[in-house]
């Protein structure tokens, strides 16, 4: 079960506080890591508490945050105050969450979409440590057309603060009616984008697929091939450039954009624990006295 999301303040990103959830293992339990949730535009973290149900099954204990202007964290919703804002805080969380574990423990990243580029980006960048990276229909791709990605530029020059409709359609999220009426029921949810974000994820995108090549962190790439919110051609061209020695990539050609949600979701949650187990064998932590 999820826990009462905390509060901690995000040292150097304007002193805002990021709302926090904690799925820890039982006292005792042995543990194969951590994995830090990282959710998609316009949602929250709070929809992952099935995955980090699974997660914690398979011992891994688990954390996830609300990004900026999302969920229960401060900001208009989808505003970005600077460029660097969602990587600045993805590096906050790694350096509470590392202050916290125990150091012989990995630390993985678990993105979504929007949360899979921010990510990748940080990873691409070597802003910290992360000992695995796991993907699911990351935004590498944004499918913009020539028009709109003029269109996109030009507000941003002019008023990158202003927000505007993000265009995702809740029908393709899943082919499950019940996550799509959940999803537009939700209070937490929205659906603002601002010049600066859509800028954002345009070119980390772009950024990430350019540096694919010299790609050193072991990576999971989940993606979906009926993906109408972010083209799946980001995904493909990344597979293709990153060294496979680093890359494991499982498409689903029949699946919409959020892969853990789907109606067929078994074979998505059987890859992540094949990869996942196989990778990081249990530590008993309870032997040596520290907690995880």
């Amino acid at each position: 079960m999820a826990g009462d999301p905390k509060l901690f303040s995000v040292g150097g990103a304007q002193g805002d506080a990021l709302a926090l959830h904690d799925w820890p293992l039982s006292a005792g339990w042995p543990t194969r890591g951590m994995v830090v949730l990282v959710h998609g535009l316009g949602e929250h973290v709070g929809r992952y508490a099935h995955v980090a149900d699974r997660l914690n099954e398979w011992g891994f204990s688990v954390r996830g945050y609300d990004q900026y202007g999302h969920g229960e964290t401060a900001g208009l919703r989808g505003e970005l105050p600077a460029d660097d804002r969602l990587l600045a805080d993805l590096a906050s969380v790694i350096d509470d969450t590392r202050a916290r574990m125990d150091d012989r423990l990995p630390l993985i990243l678990l993105g979504h979409s929007m949360g899979g580029l921010v990510a990748a980006r940080l990873v691409s960048l070597k802003l910290r440590r992360v000992d695995a990276l796991v993907l699911s229909s990351p935004a590498l791709n944004l499918g913009l057309s020539v028009l709109q990605r003029a269109l996109m530029n030009t507000l941003h020059r002019l008023a990158p603060c202003v927000r505007v409709g993000s265009g995702i359609d809740a029908r393709y999220l899943s082919h499950d009616l019940a996550v799509v009426d959940a999803y537009r029921a939700d209070p937490l949810v929205h659906d603002r984008i601002s010049a600066r974000l859509a800028r954002f994820m345009d070119q980390a995108g772009a950024a990430v697929l350019k540096r694919a090549p010299r790609w050193k962190v072991p990576t999971l790439l989940l993606y979906a091939g009926q993906d109408k919110l972010v083209n799946p051609a980001g995904s493909h061209a990344f597979a293709a450039a990153a060294p496979p020695e680093w890359m494991t990539v499982q498409a689903f050609p029949m699946h919409y954009h959020e892969l853990f949600n789907e109606l067929d979701n078994a074979p998505v949650f059987e890859a992540l624990r094949d990869w996942l187990v196989q990778r990081f064998p249990p530590i008993e932590l309870e032997r040596t006295g520290v907690a995880p």
